[in-house]
């Protein structure tokens, strides 16, 4: 109810002492009959204080009992005649002073039928918004029930609040757009607000939307979703800030259902990613996977690899990935050595763009990731040792997430990157085999000594060190793969040969 209704009330005989007519509309939220000399412990804002002034036995005692109204926020203050034989000037003037709307109460009536009047009306508005929020809630129930899908919904809403709500993942996708998409900075200011504020729900900085968590306050908020509504939440009424929350709940429903679709389609992603790793891109069944998967097997595909620089946490950079992967198409996203693979179709600007709205939300680890150039099926091999290389790069960059990009990468990984994956193994075999076969035959070491000694940039000394043997040993073990191989190390381009059999394979 609001004040005006109150003081409408004729057989109530209210007078209004102080108050102009936005006073009037404010809320009534309950009663509340006192006369402690400071009652502001008791009041939580939005009551009627009735008071028959008892506690006032001098001027002073009135400043005390106004201020602590007005700082309670409370929506009047109805003040009894029958004590004073009227309201004393020094109350009125106290109420003037703190903004207090003041209503005397007549001699001739009870506090006991004023209270009667507030709890009844109050209570029968709580009844009418509780049978408005059961309402609205089946109908929420049966539109969700009928397959209404989440924008449908959220739009549903929206018209219902008079306010545009849109819903978004983390890295700014939309899964409710509203009626037109959010400008770029307005949405990155909404993720800011998300990933930033200290409590949730906030306001986002510059046009006035509420923004909402969708899940658990405990939940890393980098793999969460949230919903912004346009508007400040302190100026809603209570029916909007319940459509609200009805809102924020249907989307929790809708994530746990898209989360358990994603659970069943990891372990085709797992499989293609590690048909991948293993070279298998002539395999047919790596195009079956891709097609179960959503992918177009004939269309070009980048890789993606993320992690963080700490031990654990792949399933958090998986999550994050599968959300920034999905502003591209279907998103699959698997594990491998410890790190979350994406295979992604299109712009991978798009994926660039996406993760880095997500440094705000990390700020005491490290997400690095390295994404390569698109690639064919045969050889996304190449392409996965690319982005691997690209995010140890990444490693090295400031910033809380860090993306290099196949660009960025110059060195040989680049160059065998675009080379199919069966010519690769197949130059690599050509140049290693009879090493491999003769270490297979003897236990030589000498695979492994032609490693160290070329990652030593050909120091007998430091290769030596490396493998805690005798520089004689490495130099007869160099010597048998010379006679094996038929290159001279110390001839560069039989060198340049070796070395890139060696990442080949």
């Amino acid at each position: 109810m609001l004040l005006r209704d109150l003081v409408g009330r004729p057989d109530l005989k209210l007078r209004l002492l102080h108050g102009d007519a936005a006073a009037l509309e404010r809320p009534v939220r309950w009663v509340y009959t006192t006369d402690l000399p400071d009652p502001g412990r008791y009041l939580s804002g939005g009551e009627l204080v009735i008071s028959g002034l008892v506690w006032r036995t001098a001027e002073a005692d009135t400043e005390r009992f106004v201020g602590a109204l007005a700082r309670a926020e409370v929506a009047a203050l109805a003040a009894g005649a029958a004590v004073f034989h009227g309201i004393p000037d020094d109350v009125v003037e106290a109420c003037r002073r703190h903004d207090v709307p003041l209503l005397e109460v007549p001699e001739e009536i009870s506090f006991a039928a004023v209270t009667e009047y507030v709890v009844g009306s109050v209570t029968a508005a709580r009844g009418d918004r509780l049978a408005v929020t059961v309402g609205r809630q089946r109908q929420l129930l049966a539109a969700v029930a009928g397959g209404l899908g989440l924008d449908e919904l959220t739009a549903q809403v929206g018209a219902a609040i008079g306010l545009t709500c849109r819903v978004f993942t983390a890295t700014g996708r939309a899964l409710a757009a509203g009626p037109e998409p959010l400008p770029p900075v307005e949405l990155d200011a909404a993720v800011r607000t998300f990933l930033t504020a200290d409590r949730l729900p906030a306001v986002t900085p510059g046009p006035a939307r509420t923004v909402f968590p969708v899940g658990p306050s405990s939940e890393l908020r980098p793999t969460s979703w949230f919903v912004v509504v346009d508007g400040a939440r302190p100026d809603w009424d209570q029916e909007t800030v319940e459509a609200v929350g009805e809102l924020v709940a249907i989307a929790a429903l809708d994530r746990a259902r898209r989360s358990e679709g994603l659970r069943l389609a990891r372990d085709i992603a797992d499989d293609a990613i590690a048909l991948v790793a293993e070279g298998a891109g002539e395999r047919p069944e790596l195009p079956v996977r891709l097609r179960q998967a959503g992918l177009d097997p004939s269309a070009p595909l980048a890789v993606a690899v993320a992690g963080f620089s700490g031990p654990g946490r792949v399933e958090t950079a998986r999550s994050v990935l599968v959300d920034a992967a999905a502003h591209l198409g279907p998103p699959v996203v698997g594990t491998y050595e410890g790190l979350a693979v994406a295979l992604v179709p299109g712009d991978t600007a798009v994926l660039d763009a996406a993760l880095a709205r997500l440094e705000p939300g990390f700020a005491s680890e490290k997400l690095a990731v390295g994404v390569s150039r698109s690639a064919a099926l045969a050889a996304l091999t190449g392409a996965l040792q690319e982005a691997v290389h690209a995010r140890t790069l990444a490693q090295q960059r400031p910033g809380a997430v860090a993306v290099v990009t196949a660009s960025e990468v110059t060195s040989h990984v680049a160059l065998l990157a675009a080379v199919p994956d069966d010519v690769r193994r197949t130059f690599a075999d050509r140049v290693l085999r009879p090493v491999l076969a003769y270490d297979e035959r003897n236990t030589a070491g000498l695979l492994e000594t032609l490693e160290a000694f070329l990652d030593c940039s050909g120091s007998w000394s430091r290769a030596a060190e490396r493998l805690h043997l005798h520089v004689n040993t490495v130099r007869y073990r160099i010597g048998r793969v010379e006679e094996l191989t038929g290159r001279s190390l110390a001839d560069f381009p039989d060198r340049v040969d070796l070395f890139l059999a060696l990442r080949s394979r």
